[in-house]
C-alpha cells in the first residue's frame, strides 16, 4: 500500500509540473476523528464506521467527508503559513507550467477554493 501512495503522489507531482500550481501533502492522522467545526479530536467522535458526531459540539457528518474537510484545512493552513501545528510532516511542491505545443495540454491548475 505504501508503494501505491508513493506512486500516486509521483503521478500527481508530474501532472502538477506539466500544468503548474502547487501540491501539498499533509499528514492524515486523526483527520476522521477531528471535528472541523470546533477542533475536538476524540475516537468517540466516530460512533460507527461512516458516521462522525462530535462529542464536544454535536457537529455531524459522514466520516470520509469530515476527513476531507480536515485535510483541505491543513493544506490551506500550510499554504497560508508555511507550517502545520501539531503535525509530524508535510511536503510542498511548486512548479510553473511547462510549455506545450499541444493547446489542449495548456490548462490552468485551479485550487479547490476558487
Amino acid at each position: 500500500l505504501d508503494q501505491g501512495w508513493g506512486m500516486l503522489f509521483r503521478m500527481i507531482e508530474a501532472k502538477q509540473q506539466e500544468l503548474g500550481g502547487e501540491v501539498y501533502a499533509v499528514p492524515p492522522q486523526y483527520t476522521s476523528q477531528t471535528c472541523p467545526k470546533c477542533g475536538c479530536t476524540d475516537a468517540k467522535n466516530r460512533p460507527r464506521q461512516a458516521v462522525f458526531k462530535c462529542v464536544n459540539c454535536g457537529f455531524e457528518g459522514n466520516a470520509d467527508c469530515v476527513a476531507a474537510m480536515n485535510i483541505l484545512g491543513r493544506g490551506q493552513r500550510l499554504r497560508a503559513c508555511g507550517e502545520l501545528e501539531n503535525t509530524a510532516s508535510a511536503q510542498v511542491s511548486r512548479h510553473k507550467p511547462s510549455s506545450s505545443r499541444n493547446p489542449s495540454k495548456r490548462l490552468t491548475a485551479r485550487s479547490a477554493t476558487q
